[in-house]
């Protein structure tokens, strides 16, 4: 017994696995995230190291050369890179695209530790990233303050403001742009330091020492066990600036009455560190956080709920304070998604006039478009547990897919009328027509599927991205043959009805036709009459195809307009932030005041400014 034949003779069976198909399907969609693009780690891993202060030329010889000879030893290196300025450096590393990029981030982490050692020892503890797209921040927040006050902006931001974020469900973590810590600032007073006959480096040991608060153990007795801790830190600007400076030249006063306090010989205050970057929002000092969703989440979801905790926040500001959006990607996420599910919809209404017009049944109709909805929902299932989510390369295989999924019921749908049109009853036709088409529909299956699924297996970047691509497609185009071998023949035995057409443009279609297979048969005579040339012809036609795809231009992916100016002011090397920042300022009056534009967001560096103006 054939699998049509279990189905026509038992529908509820098949309605209950059209339904069931549909309804998972629903559930699997609802719970699958929405991304702009699919996640794929790039084959790079970064290291970044930073030593304040170090020269360009320390930076190369004393921190990167020996970490770049300890992460030559790992295991599928293409290549590394670096690069070195004042107080940082870069080292990139790209894999080979077999490796498993989380095992080589953790090969490096092994390698960084085992060089540390070697490293200077006021350097800072390397970060390790990799690269992927989803990890970039899916918003950007603009925090300015109209009191002027960056030190209090800072805190609050790092204090309060971040923790309320990374509570909404989804975000993975908060990133601060032009944040800068808030620092104790000592100045010292030279005339004073030779007075004292102190150094900086005796200060600087003073603060080390005492501003501190070292483990104190424990005390024991017969019946109880205390834990002893040093009060060392000092908790506010006086009693830090009262902190004594015991050691002079290394060797320690006794004097008591020749003790120096911080106070006699430097000025100390809470401010903020070294500022290297600065940010505007709408001419404003502003603060940036960007928030980076979790992986495999729904971006727009995310993006929403961030937005509506803003709303809260809002509220509870301190006056004077202003917390607003700046950047959005997720808005051109949206837009696309719901671009490809307006041509989803376009692309079921266009099957099912085509479908109509060639069948010229409304029932037979119904069938084919049932098996649409059959097929992409039942995709969704798959999908959700291979992990992917709803994004452009997922979306454009479904989209692709409604003009093939349709294929196979056709081909089915259109077998059994040849037996209905003979005289057959309803479900002899079924039956029959089933069991005769059931290989053809396999072969063709088969051979979509031929072609789809290795797109999965190409090799680079590009297969990564368009794997999602190939796999959504053969998932859809294998249960249509299941639908099409087992729902479709059920359909066909209980409501598809086959009639003449009767409508003036029924019949206006019927004569198109004629007169085209008329056109088709004057042609096809005129080609077998012609085999050499028609063969030769096509050859051609073949090659300067292939040799035309030379001249194509090529890119990763198509230029997309995001609403989005951006521009980049480059000053010459060594220019100070406070020039920057003045030149910036002249540029800001001719850039902001651009038409429809509503934000303008400036973040730069003692080199570049950059300008973003969304519209």
């Amino acid at each position: 017994m054939r699998l049509s034949d279990i189905s026509i003779k038992n529908p509820v069976f098949a309605w209950m696995l059209m339904f069931g198909l549909m309804i998972f399907g629903l559930i699997s969609f609802s719970r699958m995230g929405v991304s702009q693009m699919p996640d794929v780690d790039f084959p790079t891993v970064t290291v970044s190291v930073s030593l304040d202060g170090a020269a360009p030329e320390v930076m190369e010889t004393q921190v990167v050369d020996p970490i770049e000879s300890s992460l030559m030893t790992v295991e599928g290196i293409e290549s590394i890179k670096s690069s070195s300025k004042t107080g940082s450096a870069s080292i990139t590393v790209e894999f080979d695209l077999d490796r498993n990029i989380d095992l080589a981030v953790q090969d490096v982490q092994a390698k960084i530790s085992g060089i540390q050692r070697m490293l200077p020892d006021d350097v800072d503890p390397p970060s390790i990233s990799k690269t992927n797209p989803d990890d970039q921040p899916i918003l950007w927040l603009a925090l300015t303050y109209d009191k002027e006050d960056p030190e209090f902006l800072m805190r609050y931001a790092r204090d309060y403001l971040k923790d309320r974020f990374t509570t909404v469900e989804g975000v993975g973590d908060i990133f601060l742009g032009g944040y800068t810590d808030p620092v104790m600032r000592v100045h010292v007073r030279p005339k004073d330091l030779l007075r004292y006959n102190i150094s900086v480096n005796d200060v600087v040991d003073a603060i080390r020492n005492e501003h501190s608060e070292l483990p104190g153990g424990y005390i024991q007795t017969d019946k109880k066990t205390f834990n002893v801790r040093t009060m060392g830190e000092a908790k506010t600007e006086e009693e830090f600036r009262n902190i004594v400076i015991s050691r002079r030249a290394g060797v320690t006063v006794a004097d008591p009455t020749n003790m120096v306090k911080i106070r006699q010989v430097a000025d100390a205050s809470m401010g903020l560190d070294k500022i290297e970057r600065m940010s505007r929002f709408n001419g404003k000092t502003a603060l940036g956080l960007g928030i980076r969703k979790q992986r495999g989440t729904n971006a727009v979801s995310v993006a929403r709920a961030v937005k509506e905790q803003i709303t809260v926040i809002q509220k509870t500001l301190p006056p004077g304070m202003n917390l607003q959006v700046n950047f959005d990607s997720t808005k051109f996420i949206e837009q696309s998604v719901g671009e490809l599910n307006h041509h989803l919809i376009l692309a079921v209404i266009f099957t099912s006039l085509v479908c109509w017009m060639f069948l010229g049944s409304w029932s037979a109709t119904f069938n084919v478009l049932l098996s649409i909805p059959t097929s992409l929902l039942g995709a969704f299932i798959g999908l959700y547990f291979l992990g992917y989510t709803l994004n452009t390369f997922t979306l454009l295989g479904l989209t692709l897919a409604i003009g093939i999924v349709v294929d196979d019921a056709i081909m089915v749908l259109e077998n059994i009328f040849r037996y209905n049109e003979n005289g057959r009853g309803r479900i002899e036709s079924a039956i029959l027509g089933a069991r005769e088409i059931s290989f053809a529909a396999m072969a063709a299956t088969a051979a979509v599927i031929a072609i789809f699924l290795p797109v999965a297996f190409m090799k680079g970047i590009i297969g990564k991205f368009f794997m999602q691509f190939g796999v959504t497609i053969s998932i859809a185009v294998f249960l249509s043959l299941v639908e099409s071998l087992t729902i479709t023949p059920m359909r066909c035995a209980g409501f598809v009805h086959h009639g003449e057409r009767k409508t003036k443009l029924g019949k206006g279609f019927e004569a198109l036709m004629e007169n085209t297979r008329i056109g088709y048969d004057r042609w096809l005579r005129v080609s077998l009459q012609h085999p050499w040339k028609v063969l030769i012809g096509s050859l051609v036609f073949v090659a300067v195809s292939f040799i035309s795809i030379k001249f194509l231009n090529k890119e990763m992916s198509p230029a997309q307009d995001q609403s989005i100016f951006m521009a980049r002011l480059i000053m010459p090397v060594g220019t100070s932030l406070q020039y920057t920042d003045q030149q910036t300022k002249k540029r800001k009056r001719g850039s902001c005041p651009v038409r429809k534009s509503n934000r303008c967001m400036q973040p730069w560096g003692a080199l570049v400014a950059v300008f973003l103006i969304p519209t």
